[in-house]
């Protein structure tokens, strides 16, 4: 049953990245992507690592999706079919895409994968928070006071511009 699940979700998130990249609708390109990154925390949870399949969720599935479909809906143009235009680099784009492919089926091939026999722990979640609260804790508040700053910078500038018109 496992290796049913894994290959569904494997051909889910393959067929989802396929029709990112290849979809001239970039709202459509953007429900994909979104079920793309569903697909990979559905991997994560196979892999038994359930804090990063959340994270996956909440943060790409979620933050990024929403933002990718404001970002394309408060565009300026009249037609939507011109936000996802195509160019003449379409070969050059496919040879850096070969090349990569190779570089990327060369270096797993050519690794010596080590397999680790130890069991993983039955719940990741209580360890990481327990952790990134306690001997993180300085550099956890830090990034917060960080990402406060940004927001509030974001908007000041936001409304700036929205006050100049």
């Amino acid at each position: 049953m496992n290796d049913i699940v894994f290959y569904l979700l494997a051909t889910v998130t393959i067929g989802s990245a396929l029709a990112v990249v290849t979809l001239r609708n970039i709202v459509h390109s953007a429900f994909f992507l979104a079920l793309l990154f569903a697909g990979v925390a559905g991997i994560y949870v196979m892999l038994q690592a359930d804090f990063l399949a959340a994270v996956q969720i909440m943060v790409y599935v979620g933050a990024i999706a929403i933002l990718i479909a404001f970002g394309v809906m408060l565009t300026r143009r009249g037609n939507i079919k011109e936000s996802n235009l195509f160019n003449k680099q379409a070969g050059v784009s496919a040879l850096v895409v070969a090349a990569t492919l190779g570089v990327i089926i060369w270096l797993v091939s050519s690794t010596n994968w080590l397999i680790n026999p130890g069991q993983a722990p039955d719940e990741t979640i209580n360890l990481i928070a327990t952790t990134m609260l306690t001997d993180y804790v300085v550099a956890f508040e830090g990034i917060a006071i960080l990402l406060l700053v940004a927001m509030v910078g974001a908007i000041l500038i936001a409304k700036e511009v929205k006050n100049s018109k």
